[in-house]
């Protein structure tokens, strides 16, 4: 935090500290050292309550509907099936609130390492955590995803989703092989994977994308990467990644089925799903250049 002409401002730095985002914070709602990293909350006039974990924004309430609408609805258009999901990590709750507006779904389980962070999203975001002691479907698990995931039945899911923080600190061990391979095998047939991907235009991000990349095509015999564009996030533009073992996003989208569930979505529409997967010539080289 940073206080100037009697203003507080939070800057998230990159690429060395000579690029910077920064939002003037209103309010300080919740400062915290977990046993897992650092936890912020603040409020800003423009974003409103927005949470920062080891000094990385994570969520805002202005811009939280891109994310929690991309990572959630573009399996669910590929297979409206679905039926038993997990969802790793999404402490703030955004992402098991979207899910759950499909009534067909009947398992939702959530493994979440820090549960100081879903207190704070409880008490000071209830537009993405409501979800918690609303929804009967979900089942809320303070634990490591990467040993939930090592310990779960072979086929016991048909969508993982893992809105997990930058390979870091708590978010490190669900960027490893042994993690996708466990995804893979716990993923039922027809099941999907999708994963943060992180980034294509700062350098640090661009290594940690051909990472994850690299190690989700060993794994996945279909692994593609769509994107997403995100005001507070690095660069405005950030990516996730959609795994399965049997069905393309594109060449299997099921538009029609999709439509027959009846959600008004703020983000995701089917014409911008297939957009999301036409990505730029320089972020098609940076995945070219990844070997298996």
């Amino acid at each position: 935090m940073l206080l100037k002409n009697s203003d507080l401002w939070f800057s998230e730095y990159y690429m060395d500290d000579d690029v910077k985002l920064s939002l003037k914070i209103d309010e300080v709602l919740h400062v915290e050292q977990t046993p897992f990293q650092k936890l912020e909350m603040f409020r800003n006039e423009t974003f409103g309550v927005f949470m920062v974990l080891d000094g990385y924004t994570q969520v805002t309430e202005k811009d939280e509907f891109v994310y929690h609408d991309m990572i959630c609805h573009p399996a669910m258009a590929v297979n409206p099936n679905i039926k038993n999901v997990l969802i790793i990590g999404a402490g703030d709750g955004g992402t098991a609130r979207e899910v759950a507006r499909y009534k067909t779904i009947e398992k939702i389980d959530m493994v979440e390492i820090d549960e100081a962070v879903v207190r704070a999203c409880q008490k000071h975001m209830p537009t993405t955590s409501a979800v918690f002691t609303s929804e009967p479907r979900l089942n809320l698990m303070f634990a490591d995803g990467l040993k939930f995931v090592k310990e779960a039945p072979d086929a016991s899911y048909d969508l993982i989703l893992v809105d997990s923080t930058d390979p870091a600190g708590p978010g490190e061990g669900l960027f490893t092989v042994g993690f996708y391979q466990d995804c893979y095998r716990i993923l039922t047939e027809n099941g999907i994977l999708i994963n943060q991907h992180e980034g294509a235009f700062y350098e640090g991000d661009i290594e940690e994308m051909k990472k994850a990349h690299a190690k989700i095509k060993k794994t996945f015999p279909i692994a593609k990467v769509f994107g997403f564009n995100t005001p507070t996030y690095a660069s405005g533009y950030w990516y996730f990644g959609f795994a399965s073992k049997s069905l393309d996003p594109i060449a299997d989208l099921k538009p029609e089925e999709w439509k027959k569930f009846g959600l008004t979505t703020r983000y995701y529409n089917l014409d911008l799903h297939k957009g999301a997967f036409a990505l730029p010539n320089y972020v098609q080289d940076i995945l070219a250049s990844v070997g298996v």
